[in-house]
């Protein structure tokens, strides 16, 4: 009886280390940078070991355990509180000892109680650190794995979204082709028309009696017909000045006929099988509408940018240094394999204006050129210039160079944070203008990363 009554007395003067202070030692960062735990879950960490190990790995005086009891009281509830602490009789004297050691600390905040149960396990226990790190490992791995998971999902949808676009690039070009075929179709159909009767007639003097060979040499003029129909629609293309934007589509479409109509309203001779004909060159007008038209292109961005730059780096054609005022142009001839023109590019910090255009002209290579203007307004200044000379003697000067239409105006792309790519089917022969405008930019210069390439 006597043990018991020191013991108790015992319980009754007992207090924290610092007298009645509540405040931590360590604080909350302190203890996520020595565990690698938020103090909330390390206590729970704590509390679970305490429970495993008690009686098998950890030994504690009856002091200590009122000590845990009271601070896992303290951490749930705060200051004691009789309607959250059971009855306890009189001769009871572990539960009177456990409530008088919860009365003890008084106003400790949750935190504090929380803090001291870690410290006093760990310090009579080893074995509670490595059982920490090994949890800590534990959520390491867990959260490598939901990474790897998201990694792998991620390249997965941008895999398939790629795939996607691929299919509607492609799906688009065999439209335009589908297009392209029902106009030649057209044309065809329409020159045919206007030559049948004479072409008919000059089979019947060459193969008289004889249908099959009658049809077949008709055939062969057409399609002769044909061919040099579109070469002299194809060169009046590129003498035309129909690039002036003050000349409505109309307007300009019917010079071109005009030119054309006064060019090949002769007789030309050609050769076919070693006998000279002679073909009637009729040209048939279609106003609703310029030749060859041009296909909206297709755009798309991928977030591998990193990769995408360090794959181009080593390749010094593929990066450019692109001054503060300056544009580039990339020109890029159509190949005589290729249908489809493909662009990707990046810049290291800044965005950059992109636009793209083509230039109905006849390149001698196939080789990509880059020329450097210091801004995006010099060749517009230049027409305006040309347009404004005036000749006393001879009137106005002609301007001679290729038309060129538009088909991505320039923007600002943020091509910084994604990869900015695009393709566009073939309208028909020449070069492609990739504009890289950084004009608006006074005082800052950007790295491009820039790669073309043309499938079949």
């Amino acid at each position: 009886m006597a043990d018991t009554d020191k013991l108790a007395n015992e319980v009754k003067t007992m207090t924290l280390q610092n007298g009645e202070s509540t405040a931590p030692n360590n604080s909350n960062d302190d203890f996520m940078n020595d565990w690698g735990f938020p103090l909330p879950d390390l206590y729970k960490l704590s509390l679970r070991f305490y429970k495993e190990k008690d009686g098998k790995a950890i030994h504690l005086t009856y002091k200590e355990k009122l000590r845990l009891v009271a601070y896992t009281k303290q951490a749930a509830h705060g200051k004691y509180r009789n309607d959250v602490s059971p009855d306890v009789g009189f001769l009871d004297v572990v539960g009177n000892d456990r409530r008088q050691a919860w009365q003890n600390l008084g106003d400790m905040s949750k935190e504090s109680a929380m803090m001291e149960f870690i410290k006093l396990v760990d310090s009579q226990c080893g074995l509670l650190r490595p059982y920490i790190e090994a949890h800590k490992a534990e959520n390491m791995e867990k959260i490598k794995k939901q990474r790897e998971a998201e990694e792998q999902r991620r390249r997965e949808e941008e895999e398939k979204e790629r795939k996607r676009l691929e299919e509607e690039a492609q799906r688009q070009l065999e439209m335009e082709r589908k297009r392209q075929l029902e106009q030649e179709m057209q044309i065809r159909t329409a020159l045919n028309q206007q030559t049948a009767v004479q072409f008919s007639q000059y089979a019947t003097q060459q193969c008289p009696g004889n249908k099959q060979q009658q049809e077949e040499l008709i055939r062969q003029l057409q399609e002769q017909h044909f061919q040099q129909y579109m070469q002299q629609v194809y060169q009046q293309q590129q003498l035309s000045s129909i690039n002036n934007s003050s000349i409505n589509s109309y307007s300009r479409t019917r010079r071109l006929l005009n030119s054309y109509n006064r060019t090949c309203r002769l007789l030309r001779p050609i050769q076919q099988q070693q006998t000279t004909i002679l073909i009637y060159s009729v040209y048939v007008v279609f106003l609703d509408h310029e030749l060859p038209p041009l296909a909206a292109a297709s755009m798309w961005t991928r977030k591998d940018i990193k990769e995408f730059k360090e794959s181009l780096r080593k390749d010094k054609d593929s990066v450019i240094k692109i001054g503060s005022g300056e544009t580039v142009t990339v020109r890029v001839p159509t190949h005589e394999d290729g249908s489809c023109l493909f662009w990707e590019f990046s810049t290291d910090y800044y965005d950059i204006g992109f636009g793209v255009y083509f230039e109905w002209t006849v390149e001698p290579n196939n080789a990509v050129t880059v020329h450097v203007s210091e801004s995006s307004d010099e060749e517009d200044l230049e027409e305006e210039q040309q347009e404004n000379k005036v000749d006393v003697e001879q009137g106005s000067k002609q301007d001679n160079r290729p038309p060129t239409d538009e088909i991505i105006p320039v923007y600002r792309r943020d091509c910084h944070e994604e990869v900015y790519c695009g393709s566009h089917a073939y309208p028909g022969q020449g070069v492609y203008l990739l504009k890289f405008d950084n004009s608006y930019s006074l005082w800052r210069s950007k790295n491009l990363y820039y790669r073309v390439y043309y499938s079949r």
